[in-house]
Order: structure tokens, then C-alpha cells, then sequence
């Protein structure tokens, strides 16, 4: 799933003023930050620090989006481009890893415009009553066997594919709740949408996931 970024856009063969010598690997998260804030432009040495320890999460984002998509590593190196721009807008260090995701995933929007991709018609009018809580998606055993192993392994795939057949809004608002942690206000935010809409893209992608997963768990 992971990609080894590029970062050669960062130096352009252009020589600049380097800071005092820093252990930039001793400094945390949002001093990092804070350092790529200072001066004209962002310190390089600074934000590759950054790139490499934020790289699997912006790779699992976009793994989650299109996970069909064979230019993702394409995709990630812009997103790094993008926040290299505009990382002397972010106003609070402490929210760099959800203002990424944001990147990420409005990038990644822009892709699937400019691609044309004919998405299945989408209606949330229909009412439905479903239980909003989590899936149990654990196969439990205590000790499990080769034979028990390949049935998670499956299974796995299986809930894998059944994400990415999701239609888009329901996708990503499921990734960033299941996958990414997130809180209903926080994607309500990121997303642009009402925090009823996110509950019930969210209870509408759990449903359509657990009728899938069943089909294959029945057809065993």
C-alpha cells in the first residue's frame, strides 16, 4: 500500500540559506510545523521530516479512496506539493494531520472530476431505520489455524472490495469514520456537509457493507 515518495521538487536546483544545524528527528510534530512557518519559505530540511513521517497516513487516505487507482504515488507527491504551498496558512500545528487528510481528500475529488468517472445515482431521501453502531467486523478465535487464518485473510479482502464499491460520499465519509478515527463534527467539517447528513452516510455505508459481506458470507 505504501509509496515511496519523490522529493526532489523540494530543492529545484536552487541553493538556499540553510538554519543552524537542528536535530530536526528530536523535534516534535508541531515544532516541525512551526519551523516550516518561519522565514519566506518553508524550511526544506524541516518539511521532509514532515513528509516522511506523515507519508503512510496521506498513503492509507488515498489507498482508501482509490484503491483502484494505479497513480496514487502521483497523487500523494501533489498533496505533498500542496501543503509545501500552504503550510504557512495553517493557523494551528495540532490540526496538521486532519488539515492533510483535507488535502488528500479534496485532491482526490478534483482527480475523479477531472476523469469523468460515471458515479451510480445517489439518494438519501429514502428513510431507513438502522442501528448507528459499530460493525464488528473480528472474527474471534482463540487460537487460530491456517485454515481460520485464510478465512480472516478473505474475509478482509472482501470488506476491501466492498469499500471500494461504495459510491464516493459514502466512501469517504466511511473511511474517514472507520478507517481514519474520526469524530462526526470533524467530518461534518472536512466534508462541507451537515452532521445529520454525516450520521446518515455513515449508517447508509454500514448498511450497504453488511448486506454485501453478508451475500459472500452466505455463498461460503
Amino acid at each position: 500500500m505504501s509509496h515511496s515518495i519523490s522529493a526532489t521538487w523540494l530543492t529545484n536546483g536552487v541553493q538556499e540559506p540553510q538554519s543552524p544545524a537542528i536535530q530536526l528527528d528530536k523535534l516534535s510534530n508541531c515544532d516541525l510545523i512551526l519551523h516550516c512557518q518561519e522565514g519566506i519559505r518553508p524550511d526544506r530540511s524541516a518539511f521532509a521530516e514532515l513528509l516522511r513521517r506523515y507519508q503512510p497516513h496521506v498513503d492509507k487516505v488515498l489507498y482508501h479512496l482509490a484503491p483502484d487507482w494505479q497513480d496514487r504515488a502521483d497523487l500523494a507527491q501533489e498533496v505533498w506539493i500542496r501543503a509545501y504551498r500552504n503550510i504557512k496558512r495553517l493557523q494551528d500545528p495540532i490540526k496538521f494531520r486532519g488539515w492533510l487528510t483535507r488535502i488528500a481528500t479534496n485532491l482526490f475529488y478534483d482527480e475523479l472530476r477531472k476523469r469523468k468517472r460515471v458515479l451510480e445515482p445517489l439518494s438519501l431521501d429514502a428513510p431507513r431505520k438502522l442501528d448507528d453502531g459499530e460493525m464488528d467486523w473480528e472474527i474471534a478465535s482463540d487460537d487460530p489455524g491456517p485454515v481460520e487464518n485464510l478465512t480472516t485473510l478473505e474475509f478482509y479482502d472482501q470488506l476491501r472490495e466492498a469499500i471500494a464499491d461504495l459510491p464516493e460520499v459514502f466512501r469517504t465519509t466511511i473511511v474517514l469514520r472507520e478507517i481514519e478515527g474520526m469524530a462526526y463534527e470533524e467530518i461534518a467539517e472536512l466534508t462541507g456537509v451537515s452532521l445529520g447528513t454525516v450520521k446518515s452516510r455513515i449508517a447508509r455505508a454500514r448498511y450497504r457493507l453488511q448486506q454485501q459481506l453478508q451475500t459472500y458470507l452466505n455463498g461460503k
